[in-house]
């Protein structure tokens, strides 16, 4: 969409006022109906019985704030930049000094005053010129994603070194900190599993929670009920989820778009319903609690006073007990099996089968004229991402100790899909980033956390806006066609796998 940027003088003769205040209005309107029950209506405990508070100057402020964003991005796309730009200072200025009800509202209103004045004082440096449309955006982004992508060649083992390192850095070695950290490497590990699917295969899955849910109920029950350890349901939670994902891949094998959609978030939700009414066998919303610690490899306990026959992990070293070693160990398990399934999404993305998968996702009918078969390749991208959907499943359960079907609602799948989108589809490095942004923020700050639903549809309407492919998307195929040599031969794998080569 090319947006003609006005000049500073422009006169405001040509603007539709009553189209500006209707399109604002409409903005506010939906923020107060997102807003009045998520914000505005708070259950609390008194005494054993519930309340309901009511935060309508929270709504109030919020829905103006959405009112005059609005407000000021249809001006500054009517050719009126140097209002916007005074009144974004003026907005932000104001929410230093106003007494706002809410901490949150005060950042909400700064940042917002700033990012509307930083986009017009923008389109005012760049008055005489069109924007880019959205061709031409997406080439330069593209060109940034294929600039990260090759730094992060080089970054990578930084941050994996840091990563390692974090444990013991002062100031980051708290338990609070571990835990954060551990929470974010499972979300990108989670992040990374589907990505396969809709990054790579260009298939939109919306029910992955339910293969998160087959890995955590797997390792639960096997561990709970014959005792097995940690380590050998690790493998059967992974092999589980992924017959599951084949299993659901045979009925949708012929449904693109929207309607395939649809089937995998009815398999996500007939996943959570079986789980809350098979009583005898889930213990439903009762769920299951007790679930058995991993242990260091079957060699160590991480207890205090370990029982006949075990030994103790701080005896086993020579350490003094903490229960911070078993947080460690834990944080070190999911960034090694994060680690194990960016190898794998690396490695098989260069195999025939990843480049199968990128022909899948850039088009589906030439994919099949080219003679791929896409009902195979479609249930191999559901087995592989449904069995790193089970594993983290299986880390989870053994991490919470509890699980209910009340942990893997469709919002779950939300989250890990907006990881993946926001992020950028297909692109590592930016799941990564999209984890930081989505994960770890909230958590750093606890008191945004109620607004986190709102923080996440506020995200994907500015990044589908800005950015359809994401933040750090590159879609270029894996393995391309550069003359003779390695690429030569690299291009004719493509070919032979069927798909295209450039």
């Amino acid at each position: 969409m090319a947006v003609l940027a006005a000049e500073p003088g422009a006169a405001a003769r040509g603007v539709d006022w009553r189209h500006v205040l209707k399109e604002s209005a409409l903005a506010a309107f939906i923020a107060l109906m997102l807003t009045i029950t998520m914000v505005g209506l708070r259950t609390l405990d008194s005494g054993g019985s519930l309340i309901i508070e009511t935060r309508f100057p929270e709504v109030a402020v919020a829905v103006l704030l959405v009112f005059l964003g609005r407000f000021g991005l249809v001006l500054t796309r009517e050719g009126m930049p140097l209002p916007v730009l005074i009144g974004g200072v003026v907005v932000a200025a104001a929410g230093l000094f106003l007494p706002l009800p809410a901490t949150v509202l005060r950042v909400m209103t700064v940042a917002g005053g700033i990012i509307l004045a930083l986009r017009a004082g923008w389109v005012l440096w760049r008055h005489s010129a069109v924007t880019a449309d959205r061709e031409a955006r997406d080439l330069a982004m593209d060109r940034v994603g294929a600039s990260v992508q090759r730094v992060t060649r080089y970054v990578a083992p930084l941050a994996i070194a840091f990563a390692v390192a974090l444990p013991f850095i002062p100031g980051l070695n708290d338990r609070s900190s571990i835990d954060i950290a551990t929470l974010v490497l499972m979300y990108v590990m989670l992040g990374w599993g589907l990505n396969i699917i809709v990054g790579l295969a260009g298939l939109l899955d919306l029910g992955y929670v339910a293969f998160y849910a087959v890995g955590a109920y797997s390792y639960a029950l096997l561990a709970t009920t014959f005792g097995w350890s940690f380590w050998l349901c690790l493998p059967l939670a992974g092999v589980f989820a992924a017959s599951a994902g084949l299993i659901l891949g045979f009925p949708v094998l012929r449904l693109r778009g929207d309607y395939f959609a649809i089937v995998t978030l009815g398999f996500g939700e007939i996943i959570r319903v079986i789980l809350l009414n098979w009583y005898d066998f889930t213990n439903g919303p009762d769920g299951i609690s007790s679930i058995p610690r991993p242990s260091f490899f079957g060699l160590a306990t991480f207890t205090r006073r370990p029982g006949e026959g075990d030994t103790a992990f701080h005896d086993l070293f020579g350490l003094d007990y903490s229960t911070v070693h078993r947080v460690i160990f834990l944080y070190y398990l999911i960034l090694a099996l994060a680690l194990i399934v960016n190898f794998f999404s690396l490695r098989v993305r260069k195999l025939p089968i990843g480049r199968s998968w990128e022909a899948l996702r850039e088009d589906d009918i030439a994919c099949q004229a080219l003679g791929i078969n896409r009902r195979n390749i479609k249930l191999a991208a559901f087995t592989f991402s449904a069995m790193f959907g089970g594993i983290a499943g299986s880390f989870f359960a053994t991490r919470q100790g509890f699980i209910s079907p009340e942990s893997f609602t469709f919002i779950e799948s939300a989250v890990i899909l907006a990881i993946v989108v926001l992020g950028g589809l297909g692109s590592q490095a930016g799941v990564v980033l999209a984890a930081l942004l989505l994960i770890g923020m909230p958590e750093v700050l606890r008191e945004l956390e109620q607004y986190r639903m709102l923080a996440f549809g506020g995200a994907m309407v500015l990044i589908m806006l800005w950015r359809p492919r994401g933040l750090l998307a590159h879609r270029d195929p894996t393995v391309t066609l550069h003359g003779g040599g390695r690429g030569a031969k690299a291009g004719e794998a493509v070919a032979a796998a069927g798909a295209p080569a450039q």
